[in-house]
């Protein structure tokens, strides 16, 4: 039982190394901070990328922690387990905007919609649980990408209105922009005639486990084609919210 497996610890190691300093690092720089020849090097990645847990850049050649590693570190919180902490505060959201609520979580590209309360009016709607929205065009999506360091490296730009943003360079400057304000909003860019604003809701480590966000008409969320910024206070008080309960 206290035999160890060489080649398991090795990889462990590349993986601290990837996951501390600059993230990305070359062979010649892993080689020299483990101590180990190129051509052991070499087979220990090869591995490691060809099971997700490390992406080589196509351009510099160097090596990053690969998204699906990411995804296993934060898949901890059981999503029944984040569905059940947001049930009151997204109750409390729709009486307080007025307008449907939605939870999401990153799953293989998309949003997955892992809770939706309905507009509290006696409009006809379709309860949306288990529906996959795109990434790049909704606010879910853009929040969990601005928090997720890979999650749009092979994200599909499919447009799905006029409005949706199909450039990679468009995309960047979006999601820099909802790291810095800690929040998104698409206007009209999944559904023509609807607007969404989101924002992340975190656990204790501050990693993004989810979102949560506001979707209504344009007239009702930008009347004068500026998103309300009174739509955007009250999903970011609930997305705080939900996160300090998640740290507790």
């Amino acid at each position: 039982m206290g035999e160890t497996i060489q080649s398991v610890e090795r990889a462990a190691a590349i993986l601290r190394l990837l996951a501390s300093g600059s993230r990305q690092l070359g062979v010649a720089e892993l080689a020299r901070a483990m101590g180990l020849p190129k051509g052991t090097l070499h087979g220990i990645l090869r591995t490691l990328v060809h099971v997700g847990f490390v992406e080589q850049d196509g351009v510099t050649g160097k090596y990053r922690l690969g998204a699906t590693l990411l995804h296993l570190g934060s898949s901890y919180l059981d999503v029944n387990e984040l569905r059940a902490r947001s049930l009151n505060w997204a109750d409390g959201l729709a009486g307080r905007s007025r307008e449907s609520v939605w939870i999401g979580t990153f799953h293989e590209g998309q949003v997955l919609v892992i809770h939706h309360v309905f507009r509290p009016d006696d409009s006809m709607q379709v309860l949306q649980v288990g529906a996959h929205l795109p990434a790049h065009a909704t606010a879910l999506g853009k929040v969990l990408l601005a928090f997720d360091p890979y999650g749009e490296a092979t994200l599909p730009l499919a447009a799905c209105t006029k409005k949706t943003i199909l450039t990679r360079e468009a995309l960047h400057q979006e999601l820099d922009l909802a790291r810095a304000r800690g929040w998104a909003a698409d206007m009209e860019e999944f559904e023509e005639g609807e607007v969404s604003v989101a924002a992340p809701i975190k656990d204790g480590r501050g990693v993004a486990v989810g979102a949560i966000g506001i979707r209504g008409a344009v007239e009702r969320l930008a009347a004068d084609g500026r998103l309300d910024m009174d739509f955007v206070s009250y999903v970011r008080d609930a997305a705080r919210a939900i996160s300090r309960d998640l740290a507790r």
